[in-house]
């Protein structure tokens, strides 16, 4: 099965215009990383040669380095990793959840809450009529989209200077979730957050260096190496620079195309075991019409003590990850 080792091989094959592309965007190394283990563990792992991989977007800067090996290192476990499914305060939300000072929203599916302890002044969480945290119907991705919605336009009404919103779905303790019971987060600001502004940046800079959109040309590339695929009016991308494990990027026209998308990734992360996760929805300012950008990864194993995320991803800004976007996009079904 082609892996992410075989990186150089498969760029070399790419038509010359997409070999072109790739090299615009992305550079990479292939090494080996050795190691002597004592007598007493010379049974125990076979770790003594690693291939690792680090693939770094130099337009964005995004950089990630691939060792399967990883996988498999020894894990402190926690003994249980049960999901509570006593109802909670957000099984009675409307009782046990404080409320915007326009109101809530409501939708088929969901009720906003105005969130007790704000990231931001304007902060609102998408409460799942569902306790169970696993969800990936459709029609129920699309109502939640369509609540967070109606929440932004009330919460311009209120400040008409907020138009820079953002939605995320932190699913489980793995992810920050503080609550197991089903919910998302909605936030309006007055200015952009970081990453939103970054990419607006890339987009600016890459078109006055290269005249062309940089999301069009990252879609092209993923594409040509059987990493990109195309679900109605969503690209999807099994992304070459993760920023932590099975990251999968969709590249929307409107946000509201996402629901199916989202449904067949969530499903098939159910299908491949991932129980957290973390994903963020970028969108244009409110009176802006533009591309939608969403994100979304696993967290890991719920048992582990272990967090995946240090200081090279804090502090290095290079991600560690032991998924292969190459295996991974074999048992994506789209």
């Amino acid at each position: 099965m082609t892996s992410i080792v075989d990186l150089p091989e498969i760029v070399d094959s790419l038509p010359k215009e997409d070999k072109e592309l790739f090299h615009r965007i992305y550079r990479y190394y292939v090494e080996i990383g050795r190691l002597k283990l004592p007598e007493a563990l010379s049974d125990l792992w076979e770790c003594e040669e690693q291939i690792i991989v680090r693939v770094t977007n130099k337009i964005t800067l995004e950089s990630t380095l691939f060792n399967e090996l990883r996988a498999n290192r020894p894990m402190d476990m926690v003994e249980d990793e049960k999901i509570p499914s006593m109802e909670c305060r957000f099984c009675k939300a409307e009782e046990l959840t404080a409320e915007d000072i326009f109101g809530r929203i409501e939708g088929e599916h969901c009720i906003t809450a105005s969130n007790m302890a704000k990231y931001d002044y304007l902060h609102a969480i998408i409460i799942f009529k569902d306790h169970e945290p696993f969800v990936c119907d459709e029609e129920k991705i699309r109502d939640y989209l369509r609540v967070a919605w109606r929440w932004v336009e009330k919460a311009n009404e209120l400040d008409g200077s907020a138009k820079f919103p953002f939605i995320m779905w932190n699913c489980l303790w793995r992810a920050g979730a503080s609550v197991v019971h089903g919910h998302a987060h909605i936030l309006l600001s007055k200015e952009p957050y970081a990453m939103w502004e970054f990419y607006d940046r890339i987009r600016k800079y890459y078109r006055r260096g290269f005249g062309s959109e940089y999301f069009d040309d990252l879609f092209r590339v993923h594409e040509a190496l059987g990493l990109g695929f195309e679900l109605e009016d969503v690209r999807i991308l099994v992304h070459l620079t993760p920023v932590k494990e099975k990251e999968i990027v969709m590249i929307a026209k409107d946000f509201l195309d996402l629901p199916n998308a989202l449904s067949r990734i969530l499903r098939w992360y159910y299908d491949i075991g991932v129980r957290s996760f973390n994903l963020a929805i970028f969108l244009p300012p409110i009176d802006e019409r533009d591309l939608c950008l969403a994100r979304i990864v696993d967290r890991g194993n719920l048992k582990n003590r272990t967090c995946d995320i240090g200081c090279m991803e804090l502090f290095a800004k290079t991600s560690v990850v032991s998924s292969d976007p190459f295996k991974l996009s074999k048992s994506l079904f789209i």
